[in-house]
């Protein structure tokens, strides 16, 4: 028997869906250098997007357990399973043409659909026991990482340091609890018929229609959003409609992870000013603007960046 739509459910998928698509057209807005939002680093933009990442597999765990808490329904789940394996191999295709070696390798939906396997298990276990699993996977961070787990083969499990970074990457440790926690709450929801609770909960007017509707269609909406924007936001920087930060936002990045690395400021202020000028005078920097990951023009980048920074003489020593 297919099971009804809880409309809470469908609104806050929703609502995690309009977020997505605030935070992915504020990233792009930073990648394209438009603002000087530090959307990739601050904490607080990473705690937005852990948010959003979060509820979704959340929701991956609720929506798990609704679908078959009155029998399993393997060809449902297999398909939707293959839909999302498939969903999550275009994606990381697609980037890997767009971000080059920052490619999604393994992104949320690559999260979502081993989550439903881990999953799979504690759809007729107790509540209590999904629970216990969801805080187990969720603190392996805490006291399991290694460096076995270190470089890309291991990277999905979250125990390791990868070799390169992504611009998504959610690894099953410890994002995988949240899909248990999901099934857990939804078990013992349904185990004290609070369920029938929460499906009388509905958002009133237009507004908990659109979210319904932005609910049920997640998957394709995920997948044909950031293209859109990314699109949009390219085409403004490429026609010049849009004021030109980038050499701002450039300077200031430039300089924050030379300091890291050096620990002199000055220095590094100063090469990376030597390495915009001597781009912008190559007539590279337009073409580096437009195509951020092209691979010759970082070369070109990253070569002037090294020959700067050899010739920028070091601050002198302070007087004691």
């Amino acid at each position: 028997m297919k099971p009804s739509r809880i409309d809470a459910i469908d609104a806050l998928r929703g609502v995690a869906i309009l977020a997505m698509i605030a935070y992915h057209l504020c990233w792009d807005l930073s990648w394209f250098g438009h603002v000087d939002w530090q959307v990739s680093s601050a904490p607080q933009w990473r705690a937005f997007a852990a948010g959003i990442a979060g509820t979704f597999l959340f929701l991956a765990g609720v929506s798990l357990t609704l679908a078959h808490q009155h029998g399993m329904r393997w060809r449902a789940f297999w398909k939707r399973e293959a839909v999302i394996v498939l969903a999550a191999a275009g994606v990381s295709l697609a980037t890997s043409f767009t971000f080059g070696d920052a490619f999604v390798r393994f992104g949320i939906l690559h999260a979502i659909a081993a989550s439903s396997l881990i999953a799979l298990p504690f759809l007729r276990a107790p509540a209590w026991l999904s629970l216990v699993g969801a805080a187990l996977i969720a603190s392996l961070p805490l006291w399991a990482t290694s460096h076995v787990f270190d470089g890309q083969l291991l990277l999905w499990t979250g125990l390791g340091t990868p070799d390169l970074g992504a611009v998504d990457y959610v690894p099953l440790a410890p994002w995988a609890g949240l899909t248990l926690l999901g099934v857990g709450l939804t078990r013992a929801l349904t185990e004290r018929r609070g369920l029938e609770s929460v499906s009388r909960l509905k958002i009133p007017g237009m507004g908990g229609r659109i979210l319904n509707i932005l609910g049920r269609r997640s998957l394709i909406i995920y997948l044909v959003h950031q293209p859109i924007l990314y699109g949009l936001v390219w085409s403004v920087s490429a026609v010049g409609l849009a004021p030109d930060r980038s050499a701002n936002v450039f300077l200031r990045d430039c300089t924050k992870n030379c300091a890291i690395t050096f620990g002199d400021e000055a220095v590094c202020r100063a090469s990376c000013s030597c390495t915009l000028e001597r781009l912008q005078s190559q007539g590279i920097w337009g073409n580096l603007v437009s195509n951020p990951q092209d691979p010759d023009l970082r070369l070109q980048l990253n070569e002037t960046y090294r020959i700067c920074l050899r010739e920028t003489p070091p601050a002198p020593a302070a007087d004691d």
